[in-house]
């Protein structure tokens, strides 16, 4: 086989490049929208909040949305974000995390690619296939997400399981684990991977180690702090889990029609063929996707099957390993003409759908020298840090350090707030418990009438053209 690989300092020199341009440019993106109040209680300010609270010694019990931060999700690897807050006040931080999270993961994909393919080449096409896959650019964008960190972490897993380099994996495999409840989900078939390919001892407890986990998190931590196992069971077609099974075996015809409704196909073609479908030619590793793909085509949540949300991340690193795995099957001269395939459709899909420079998608205009912005950053100064606040959901981003903070219309009228996310009407017991309340100087009918009920124990202490900050009497 010819000896392709030289010289491979400068390749991975290129991979670093190209990591740190795709991590600077979306910090920079992401910061800009943050700073232009283009981010909101869900999903930044939340865990904004949560993780300053716990910088502080207390309670995560995130205001923004009623409940603990590790009841909404068992997202534990959080905590090694903690220390960052206790050296910087920047309330930009996460979104520079999330984006670094986000683009490192290209290194193990690399890493293994170089190797399987014997071209360091090859390896750095992986690497941007990787970085330029919509579900990856789009997730950088979406406010912040837990989730970011799976981009790195299960690229770690899945070079470790293929490389055989067992520390590595179990450390990956643990802080994947971590990320968020359902991980399993992934990571239990990556374990039936194991045993089947790898090591059948080392593949079985991760099978044990998954499931167990879990069940640890839905049905004690996330229970003990909610009250709730599993919030999400309204996602679930035909009315739960019951209703699924007894339709998919005596109507499955039924079930087809959901699968290709709603642009479900859509959202497969998009996720799958940024890798020129490459992996079906030895789809075992892309393989261990299909609990995560599945989850999310029967999901009545628009959201999961949509490529611009964040569910789709968790996959996108399977996906690309697989692709790696199965083009090095292939005959050398042949692998090159399936890399370069690879590299076209990730580059169109790029192009197409993530939010890069140049390309067709954007993230809108947020400006921080817009005048609304400038007077709203004005009027904040006006709210004393230890004051409890309810305002306007774009604005709660930037006032969430504290420990009280409630997305307006809450608590003055429920939404969005509590263990049962679709309660909603009613006026919260800790309502009068509000001293300040920054508003648009305009408001939409349903606020209006919210506010109405309530302006009359508020008096002015701050206005512009674009926002008013009201004081309790």
């Amino acid at each position: 086989m010819p000896a392709v690989r030289r010289p491979k300092n400068l390749w991975s020199i290129a991979v670093v490049i190209l990591v740190g341009i795709y991590s600077l440019y979306f910090s920079w993106l992401t910061v800009g929208v943050h700073r232009g109040l283009g981010s909101s209680a869900y999903d930044f300010g939340l865990y904004d909040q949560g993780i300053w609270l716990l910088s502080r010694g207390n309670s995560p019990f995130v205001t923004l949305m009623g409940r603990n931060l590790f009841g909404d999700h068992s997202s534990f690897i959080l905590l090694f974000v903690v220390p960052v807050y206790w050296l910087t006040s920047s309330t930009s931080v996460l979104f520079i995390i999330q984006s670094f999270a986000l683009g490192i993961g290209a290194f193990p994909l690399y890493a293994y690619s170089r190797r399987a393919l014997n071209s360091d080449a090859m390896g750095f096409v992986m690497a941007g296939a990787y970085l330029l896959h919509p579900a990856v650019g789009l997730t950088n964008v979406e406010n912040f997400h837990p989730d970011a960190f799976l981009g790195v972490l299960m690229g770690i897993v899945w070079w470790s399981a293929l490389e055989k380099r067992w520390n590595w994996y179990w450390v990956s495999v643990a802080l994947a684990l971590l990320v968020k409840e359902d991980v399993g989900l992934i990571i239990l078939p990556i374990g039936l991977w194991v045993a089947l390919r790898r090591d059948a001892r080392r593949g079985l407890w991760t099978i044990l180690i998954s499931l167990g986990t879990m069940l640890l998190m839905f049905f004690v931590v996330m229970r003990s702090f909610t009250g709730i196992a599993f919030r999400n069971s309204w996602r679930i077609p035909f009315g739960g889990f019951s209703g699924l099974f007894r339709v998919a075996f005596r109507q499955p015809q039924e079930l087809w029609k959901y699968l290709i409704s709603d642009e479900r196909p859509t959202y497969l073609f998009q996720l799958l063929t940024p890798t020129a479908l490459a992996f079906v030619i030895a789809p075992s590793v892309a393989l261990t996707s299909i609990g995560v793909i599945g989850a999310n085509l029967l999901s009545t949540f628009w959201y999961q099957h949509q490529i611009g949300y964040h569910y789709s991340l968790v996959v996108v690193p399977s996906l690309m390993f697989g692709t790696a795995y199965g083009v090095s099957r292939l005959p050398f001269h042949t692998r090159k003409r399936v890399i370069a395939a690879v590299a076209v459709c990730s580059l169109a899909f790029g192009y197409w759908l993530s939010p890069l420079p140049a390309a067709r998608s954007s993230v809108g205009q947020w400006s921080a020298s817009n005048p609304a912005v400038v007077a709203a950053h004005e009027l904040f100064l006006t709210i004393p840090d230890n004051a409890v606040v309810s305002a306007y959901h774009p604005l709660t981003a930037q006032l969430a350090r504290r420990e009280r903070i409630y997305s307006f219309p809450n608590p003055f009228q429920r939404s969005l707030y509590g263990p049962d996310v679709f309660a909603k009407g009613d006026r919260l017991p800790f309502a009068d418990e509000v001293e300040f309340v920054m508003l648009p100087a305009v408001l939409d009918e349903e606020a209006s009438e919210v506010w109405s009920k309530e302006s009359s124990e508020f008096m002015v202490v701050g206005s512009n053209a674009w926002w008013i900050v009201y004081k309790r009497l």
